[in-house]
């Protein structure tokens, strides 16, 4: 984390204007504003094997060129990782390339807070669309070498509920490299979050740190999960089975890769709390609503549990933004708002070195770092049991009552 400290300081040294977020940012939009305007022009075509490992770069002088506008950033350089392949996701996802630049570019990029250690760091589009995230050199690799099997899996199953990647770019300047990828915004800024946690299934040391409770919007984790929802979160019989089915092959298909240490990030938006607040709506800033000719979302939870999407279509509005319904043991109705996060961590040589280290001092099937195949069992079974619930038929528990009323007698 020091050196990724670093790595920003020295990148910021080399911008030479009083703010230099807003100049990365402004780099940020330029280069994928060019970029992606510059796609257009290439036909459309069926993805080959060769074009994941594709790498477009431009150079952009701030004094401009032939190809390039003027800006006032120092020089940089901008590449482009498989842009055949990004824009066949984007197509797949229903996002046009228009609509595609319009979020990214038309208005300045808002800076998120960072609730993990990764050093990241989070910006989102001013329309709630996009999240970008800074990423490390080897999980840009790692992004890399999954793209044939991310593409291949989602032309086999679009309804996922893994991050949906829509853009590999890297920013060089004064010879520092920042990468960034363009990803689904799992929870909207319009709808309020009541509660928010990052859920590993793993009960080592996952708990929220006091500085994090301390905040507006605090992200909590397992152990606080377990304290303030004991009976966890029920859903419908149809939208729980949809729910862990998709839950069930997405955690396969990252065992596949050898992939652990993800989470599930959740967030709860209490219905009759937002009532009784008087509807009170958004939680970054601003009134938080969005502008009218944008769509809902591109990517909602409903949409990446159902199996054909008719469903999601009907409760998908402007008021719910493609939430699932679900309730408290209280009868508490409730919005939940979900997606597997931080899955570019591959079980190598360091993650199995720290999983030794901590099993010799604490037990080893409660670390978060754990084998894959192990990882997704417990993940599964903590979801399963402790997080999501099938709210039980009424008419069947009046059968029941009734039965064991007449043994009673």
């Amino acid at each position: 984390h020091f050196l990724s400290f670093l790595f920003f300081f020295f990148f910021f040294l080399t911008l030479d204007i009083t703010t230099t977020s807003s100049a990365l940012k402004g780099a940020i939009q330029l280069g994928i504003g060019y970029t992606v305007g510059n796609l257009t022009s290439k036909p459309d075509r069926d993805v080959l094997m060769q074009d994941f490992y594709v790498v477009e770069s431009v150079f952009l002088p701030s004094e401009g060129s032939n190809l390039t506008p003027a800006h006032h950033y120092p020089d940089f350089r901008f590449k482009t990782y498989a842009p055949l392949a990004f824009r066949y996701f984007r197509d797949l996802f229903g996002i046009k390339p228009d609509d595609y630049l319009y979020s990214l570019v038309n208005e300045p990029l808002i800076e998120l807070a960072n609730p993990g250690a990764s050093g990241s760091l989070f910006y989102l589009t001013s329309d709630d669309e996009f999240i970008i995230k800074t990423v490390q050199h080897k999980e840009a690799k790692f992004l890399q070498r999954l793209l044939p099997g991310y593409y291949m899996n989602l032309n086999q199953n679009p309804r996922t509920l893994l991050p949906k990647f829509y853009g590999l770019y890297c920013i060089q300047s004064g010879g520092i490299n920042i990468r960034l990828v363009v990803m689904n915004n799992v929870l909207p800024r319009s709808v309020k979050m009541h509660y928010k946690y990052d859920l590993k299934g793993s009960t080592y040391k996952r708990r929220a740190s006091r500085k994090e409770r301390e905040k507006g919007c605090p992200t909590y984790k397992d152990l606080d999960f377990q304290d303030m929802h004991e009976e966890g979160l029920y859903f419908d019989a149809e939208t729980y089975n949809n729910l862990m089915k998709t839950l069930q092959r997405d955690c396969r298909v990252l065992e596949s890769f050898k992939i652990m240490d993800y989470s599930l990030l959740l967030g709860v938006h209490v219905l009759d709390q937002s009532h009784r607040e008087g509807g009170e709506q958004g939680q970054a800033g601003g009134d938080g609503r969005r502008p009218v000719c944008q769509r809902v979302l591109y990517s909602t939870a409903m949409e990446s549990i159902q199996g054909d999407g008719k469903a999601a279509e009907v409760l998908t509005t402007d008021d719910t933004m493609g939430g699932i319904p679900a309730k408290t043991h209280k009868d508490e109705k409730l919005l939940i708002f979900l997606g597997l996060i931080d899955i570019l961590q591959s079980y190598r040589f360091i993650k199995k070195l720290e999983h030794s280290w901590k099993a010799l001092v604490y037990d080893g099937d409660s670390v978060s770092v754990h084998r894959p195949g192990f990882y997704a069992s417990r993940f599964l079974k903590f979801m399963n049991t402790r997080v999501f619930r099938k709210t039980q038929r009424k008419s069947r528990l009046i059968v029941v009552t009734h039965v064991m009323s007449h043994v009673a007698n």
